[in-house]
Protein backbone atom coordinates (compact mmCIF):
# COMPACT_ATOMS: atom_id res chain seq x y z
CA UNK A 1 0.00 0.00 0.00
CA UNK A 2 1.47 3.44 -1.15
CA UNK A 3 0.75 6.34 0.96
CA UNK A 4 1.40 9.89 -0.21
CA UNK A 5 1.95 11.68 3.27
CA UNK A 6 1.69 15.83 3.71
CA UNK A 7 3.13 18.18 6.64
CA UNK A 8 2.87 21.24 7.04
CA UNK A 9 2.34 21.69 10.37
CA UNK A 10 4.87 24.64 11.27
CA UNK A 11 7.69 25.49 9.55
CA UNK A 12 8.79 22.41 7.13
CA UNK A 13 6.66 22.07 3.91
CA UNK A 14 7.50 18.08 3.35
CA UNK A 15 5.87 15.34 1.16
CA UNK A 16 6.62 12.05 1.23
CA UNK A 17 6.02 8.66 -0.38
CA UNK A 18 5.63 5.44 2.21
CA UNK A 19 5.06 1.96 1.18
CA UNK A 20 3.18 -0.31 3.83
CA UNK A 21 3.91 2.55 6.47
CA UNK A 22 7.71 1.38 7.48
CA UNK A 23 9.61 1.55 3.97
CA UNK A 24 10.26 5.08 2.98
CA UNK A 25 10.89 5.60 -0.56
CA UNK A 26 10.88 9.34 -0.48
CA UNK A 27 10.61 11.98 1.82
CA UNK A 28 11.63 15.59 0.56
CA UNK A 29 11.72 18.42 3.15
CA UNK A 30 11.77 22.14 2.78
CA UNK A 31 12.70 23.90 5.32
CA UNK A 32 11.87 27.83 6.27
CA UNK A 33 14.89 28.18 9.08
CA UNK A 34 16.44 30.97 7.43
CA UNK A 35 12.86 32.81 6.84
CA UNK A 36 12.22 32.71 10.53
CA UNK A 37 15.81 33.34 11.82
CA UNK A 38 15.99 37.13 11.70
CA UNK A 39 12.89 36.65 14.26
CA UNK A 40 14.27 34.65 16.49
CA UNK A 41 11.05 32.14 16.38
CA UNK A 42 8.61 30.85 13.66
CA UNK A 43 6.26 33.70 12.16
CA UNK A 44 2.63 32.31 11.45
CA UNK A 45 1.67 34.51 8.25
CA UNK A 46 5.35 33.56 7.06
CA UNK A 47 5.08 30.00 7.54
CA UNK A 48 1.95 29.76 5.44
CA UNK A 49 3.18 31.91 2.80
CA UNK A 50 6.16 29.81 2.32
CA UNK A 51 4.30 26.54 2.12
CA UNK A 52 1.76 28.03 -0.55
CA UNK A 53 4.91 29.05 -2.44
CA UNK A 54 6.52 25.40 -1.66
CA UNK A 55 3.83 23.02 -1.85
CA UNK A 56 3.45 21.86 -5.17
CA UNK A 57 7.07 21.46 -5.71
CA UNK A 58 7.73 19.59 -2.88
CA UNK A 59 5.13 16.93 -3.43
CA UNK A 60 5.99 16.89 -7.19
CA UNK A 61 9.48 16.29 -6.10
CA UNK A 62 8.16 13.33 -3.44
CA UNK A 63 6.65 11.61 -6.03
CA UNK A 64 9.53 11.76 -8.42
CA UNK A 65 12.08 10.71 -6.22
CA UNK A 66 9.58 7.58 -5.19
CA UNK A 67 9.53 6.56 -9.15
CA UNK A 68 5.35 6.96 -8.24
CA UNK A 69 2.69 8.07 -10.64
CA UNK A 70 -0.06 10.12 -8.97
CA UNK A 71 -2.61 7.53 -9.81
CA UNK A 72 -0.37 4.54 -7.77
CA UNK A 73 -1.14 6.37 -4.90
CA UNK A 74 -3.45 4.47 -2.20
CA UNK A 75 -4.16 7.08 0.38
CA UNK A 76 -3.57 11.03 0.89
CA UNK A 77 -2.43 11.53 4.73
CA UNK A 78 -1.90 15.11 5.70
CA UNK A 79 -1.43 16.30 9.22
CA UNK A 80 -4.34 18.32 10.59
CA UNK A 81 -3.30 19.35 14.04
CA UNK A 82 -2.22 20.22 16.13
CA UNK A 83 -0.18 23.33 14.87
CA UNK A 84 -0.28 26.47 13.20
CA UNK A 85 -3.78 27.26 11.60
CA UNK A 86 -2.80 29.19 8.42
CA UNK A 87 0.11 26.54 8.18
CA UNK A 88 -2.09 23.58 8.63
CA UNK A 89 -4.63 24.45 5.60
CA UNK A 90 -1.98 25.07 3.44
CA UNK A 91 -1.20 21.20 3.42
CA UNK A 92 -5.08 19.93 4.56
CA UNK A 93 -6.08 21.92 1.45
CA UNK A 94 -3.52 20.28 -1.30
CA UNK A 95 -4.01 16.77 0.46
CA UNK A 96 -8.14 17.11 -0.26
CA UNK A 97 -7.80 18.42 -4.19
CA UNK A 98 -5.30 15.06 -4.31
CA UNK A 99 -7.48 12.81 -2.64
CA UNK A 100 -10.67 14.50 -4.81
CA UNK A 101 -9.21 14.49 -8.07
CA UNK A 102 -7.70 10.78 -7.55
CA UNK A 103 -10.73 9.80 -6.17
CA UNK A 104 -8.44 8.12 -3.25
CA UNK A 105 -8.99 8.17 0.92
CA UNK A 106 -8.38 11.27 2.45
CA UNK A 107 -6.19 10.60 5.52
CA UNK A 108 -6.38 13.53 8.77
CA UNK A 109 -3.36 12.52 10.96
CA UNK A 110 -2.49 13.79 14.63
CA UNK A 111 0.77 15.16 13.94
CA UNK A 112 2.18 13.80 17.59
CA UNK A 113 0.74 10.30 16.46
CA UNK A 114 3.23 10.70 13.25
CA UNK A 115 5.77 11.28 15.19
CA UNK A 116 5.19 8.16 17.19
CA UNK A 117 5.38 6.15 14.09
CA UNK A 118 8.57 7.39 13.08
CA UNK A 119 9.75 5.08 14.98
CA UNK A 120 8.26 2.35 12.45
CA UNK A 121 9.98 3.79 9.90
CA UNK A 122 12.88 1.07 8.57
CA UNK A 123 11.76 -0.94 11.61
CA UNK A 124 10.05 -3.88 12.83
CA UNK A 125 9.07 -2.33 15.98
CA UNK A 126 5.34 -3.09 17.16
CA UNK A 127 3.14 -1.92 20.11
CA UNK A 128 2.63 -2.09 23.01
CA UNK A 129 5.35 0.26 24.02
CA UNK A 130 5.70 3.61 25.76
CA UNK A 131 6.52 7.02 23.64
CA UNK A 132 8.27 9.90 25.05
CA UNK A 133 7.33 12.71 22.82
CA UNK A 134 9.37 15.92 22.95
CA UNK A 135 9.30 19.01 20.51
CA UNK A 136 8.85 22.16 20.50
CA UNK A 137 5.40 22.39 21.40
CA UNK A 138 4.36 19.28 22.89
CA UNK A 139 6.32 17.34 25.88
CA UNK A 140 3.84 13.87 26.58
CA UNK A 141 4.18 10.46 27.70
CA UNK A 142 2.17 7.89 25.58
CA UNK A 143 1.22 4.63 26.07
CA UNK A 144 1.11 2.82 22.90
CA UNK A 145 -1.39 -0.01 23.47
CA UNK A 146 -1.87 -0.97 19.75
CA UNK A 147 -1.13 0.86 16.74
CA UNK A 148 -4.55 2.97 16.83
CA UNK A 149 -4.35 3.13 20.45
CA UNK A 150 -2.77 5.80 22.48
CA UNK A 151 -3.19 6.87 25.88
CA UNK A 152 -1.86 9.75 27.44
CA UNK A 153 -0.21 9.45 30.75
CA UNK A 154 1.37 12.77 31.59
CA UNK A 155 2.23 15.86 30.07
CA UNK A 156 3.67 19.65 30.44
CA UNK A 157 1.59 21.72 32.60
CA UNK A 158 3.61 24.74 31.15
CA UNK A 159 6.18 24.29 28.55
CA UNK A 160 7.67 22.10 26.64
CA UNK A 161 10.85 20.86 26.61
CA UNK A 162 11.58 22.18 23.59
CA UNK A 163 10.37 25.19 24.06
CA UNK A 164 12.12 25.48 27.43
CA UNK A 165 15.70 24.99 25.18
CA UNK A 166 14.90 27.62 22.97
CA UNK A 167 13.78 30.22 25.58
CA UNK A 168 17.03 29.58 27.52
CA UNK A 169 19.46 29.41 23.68
CA UNK A 170 17.96 33.50 23.59
CA UNK A 171 19.28 33.92 26.77
CA UNK A 172 22.44 32.83 26.01
CA UNK A 173 22.27 34.79 22.71
CA UNK A 174 22.76 31.59 20.65
CA UNK A 175 21.19 31.21 16.97
CA UNK A 176 18.09 30.28 16.28
CA UNK A 177 17.46 27.07 16.24
CA UNK A 178 18.49 27.08 19.79
CA UNK A 179 18.12 23.73 20.71
CA UNK A 180 20.60 21.89 18.60
CA UNK A 181 23.17 25.00 19.87
CA UNK A 182 22.71 24.08 23.31
CA UNK A 183 23.22 20.15 22.73
CA UNK A 184 26.29 21.40 20.89
CA UNK A 185 27.75 23.48 23.76
CA UNK A 186 26.66 20.73 25.98
CA UNK A 187 29.45 18.22 24.80
CA UNK A 188 31.86 20.43 25.56
CA UNK A 189 30.63 22.38 29.23
CA UNK A 190 30.46 21.21 32.86
CA UNK A 191 26.72 20.34 34.46
CA UNK A 192 28.23 20.69 37.32
CA UNK A 193 29.25 24.06 37.34
CA UNK A 194 25.10 25.20 38.34
CA UNK A 195 22.92 23.19 40.48
CA UNK A 196 19.52 23.29 38.47
CA UNK A 197 16.22 22.33 40.18
CA UNK A 198 14.59 18.90 39.06
CA UNK A 199 10.41 20.18 39.30
CA UNK A 200 8.62 17.40 41.30
CA UNK A 201 5.27 17.26 40.07
CA UNK A 202 3.14 14.62 40.87
CA UNK A 203 2.17 11.54 38.61
CA UNK A 204 3.91 11.38 35.57
CA UNK A 205 3.58 15.34 34.46
CA UNK A 206 6.17 17.33 33.74
CA UNK A 207 6.79 21.21 34.13
CA UNK A 208 9.94 23.26 33.42
CA UNK A 209 9.20 27.13 33.58
CA UNK A 210 10.74 27.11 36.97
CA UNK A 211 14.20 25.59 35.52
CA UNK A 212 13.50 28.66 33.27
CA UNK A 213 13.50 31.10 35.58
CA UNK A 214 16.14 29.70 37.41
CA UNK A 215 18.58 29.77 34.65
CA UNK A 216 17.50 33.48 34.27
CA UNK A 217 18.40 34.39 38.03
CA UNK A 218 21.63 32.20 37.61
CA UNK A 219 22.98 34.30 35.15
CA UNK A 220 21.97 37.70 36.21
CA UNK A 221 23.85 36.87 39.52
CA UNK A 222 27.22 34.69 37.33
CA UNK A 223 27.74 37.28 34.57
CA UNK A 224 30.99 35.62 33.91
CA UNK A 225 29.77 32.00 33.75
CA UNK A 226 31.52 29.61 30.73
CA UNK A 227 27.67 29.11 28.76
CA UNK A 228 29.04 25.84 27.87
CA UNK A 229 28.82 25.09 31.09
CA UNK A 230 25.45 26.64 31.79
CA UNK A 231 24.10 24.74 29.01
CA UNK A 232 25.67 21.32 29.97
CA UNK A 233 23.79 22.40 33.62
CA UNK A 234 20.47 23.25 31.76
CA UNK A 235 20.13 20.11 29.54
CA UNK A 236 21.38 17.44 32.26
CA UNK A 237 18.21 19.17 34.18
CA UNK A 238 15.49 18.51 31.87
CA UNK A 239 16.82 15.12 30.20
CA UNK A 240 17.01 13.62 33.75
CA UNK A 241 13.33 14.54 34.60
CA UNK A 242 12.47 13.19 31.10
CA UNK A 243 14.37 10.11 31.98
CA UNK A 244 13.24 9.73 35.16
CA UNK A 245 9.12 10.05 34.61
CA UNK A 246 9.65 7.84 31.70
CA UNK A 247 11.37 4.77 33.58
CA UNK A 248 8.55 5.36 36.13
CA UNK A 249 5.35 5.00 33.77
CA UNK A 250 7.35 2.19 32.08
CA UNK A 251 7.22 0.06 35.44
CA UNK A 252 3.74 2.02 36.63
CA UNK A 253 2.46 0.53 33.10
CA UNK A 254 4.43 -2.46 32.76
CA UNK A 255 5.70 -1.35 29.06
CA UNK A 256 9.32 -2.76 28.45
CA UNK A 257 9.97 -1.46 24.86
CA UNK A 258 10.38 2.68 24.66
CA UNK A 259 10.48 4.66 22.03
CA UNK A 260 11.83 9.06 21.77
CA UNK A 261 9.87 11.06 19.11
CA UNK A 262 9.99 14.79 18.26
CA UNK A 263 12.53 16.86 17.40
CA UNK A 264 14.11 17.09 21.22
CA UNK A 265 14.78 12.75 20.66
CA UNK A 266 17.52 14.05 18.15
CA UNK A 267 19.09 15.45 21.43
CA UNK A 268 22.37 13.24 21.93
CA UNK A 269 22.31 13.85 25.76
CA UNK A 270 18.72 12.38 25.91
CA UNK A 271 19.19 9.89 23.65
CA UNK A 272 22.67 8.80 25.66
CA UNK A 273 20.97 9.11 28.88
CA UNK A 274 17.71 7.12 27.77
CA UNK A 275 20.14 4.20 26.58
CA UNK A 276 21.30 3.50 29.36
CA UNK A 277 18.61 3.81 31.83
CA UNK A 278 16.91 1.59 29.61
CA UNK A 279 19.66 -0.31 29.87
CA UNK A 280 19.91 -0.47 33.36
CA UNK A 281 16.05 -1.74 33.73
CA UNK A 282 16.16 -4.46 30.94
CA UNK A 283 13.98 -2.15 28.58
CA UNK A 284 14.67 -2.04 24.81
CA UNK A 285 14.45 1.31 23.24
CA UNK A 286 13.75 2.72 19.88
CA UNK A 287 14.93 6.27 19.16
CA UNK A 288 14.21 7.96 15.08
CA UNK A 289 16.99 8.68 12.49
CA UNK A 290 17.59 12.80 13.19
CA UNK A 291 15.88 13.44 10.24
CA UNK A 292 12.77 11.61 11.08
CA UNK A 293 12.49 13.39 14.81
CA UNK A 294 11.76 16.63 13.27
CA UNK A 295 8.51 17.38 11.55
CA UNK A 296 8.49 15.46 8.02
CA UNK A 297 5.97 13.63 5.96
CA UNK A 298 7.72 10.45 6.25
CA UNK A 299 5.67 10.06 9.57
CA UNK A 300 2.62 11.24 8.79
CA UNK A 301 2.30 8.68 5.73
CA UNK A 302 3.37 6.09 8.36
CA UNK A 303 0.44 7.15 10.21
CA UNK A 304 -2.12 7.49 7.63
CA UNK A 305 -1.43 3.70 6.30
CA UNK A 306 -2.19 2.46 9.83
CA UNK A 307 -5.31 4.37 9.83
CA UNK A 308 -6.20 3.39 6.84
CA UNK A 309 -5.39 -0.23 7.07
CA UNK A 310 -8.10 0.07 10.65
CA UNK A 311 -10.79 1.53 8.09
CA UNK A 312 -10.94 5.15 9.41
CA UNK A 313 -10.67 7.58 6.29
CA UNK A 314 -12.52 11.48 6.54
CA UNK A 315 -14.48 13.14 4.12
CA UNK A 316 -13.62 16.53 2.32
CA UNK A 317 -15.37 18.07 5.23
CA UNK A 318 -12.27 17.70 7.45
CA UNK A 319 -10.57 20.96 9.03
CA UNK A 320 -7.61 21.53 10.68
CA UNK A 321 -7.67 21.31 14.35
CA UNK A 322 -4.03 23.74 15.41
CA UNK A 323 -4.98 22.48 19.39
CA UNK A 324 -6.01 19.16 18.57
CA UNK A 325 -5.44 16.58 21.68
CA UNK A 326 -3.96 13.47 21.18
CA UNK A 327 -7.02 10.98 21.11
Amino acid sequence: MIILGIETSCDETSAAVVEDGRRVLSNVIASQVDVHAPFGGVVPELAARKHIEAIEFIVDNALSEAGVELDAVDGFAVANGPGLAGALLVGLNYAKALAFTCDKPLLGVHHIEGHVCANYLGSDLKPPMLTLVVSGGHTSILGVDDYDVYRVLGSTRDDAAGEAFDKIARLLKLPYPGGPQIDRLAEKGNAAAAAFPRAKVDGLDFSFSGLKTAVMQFMAKNKDVAIADVAAAFQAAVVDVLVEKSMAACKQEGYTQVALAGGVASNKGLRRAMAAACEANGFTLSVPAPILCTDDAAMIASRGYFQLAAGRVDGLELNAYPGRMVV
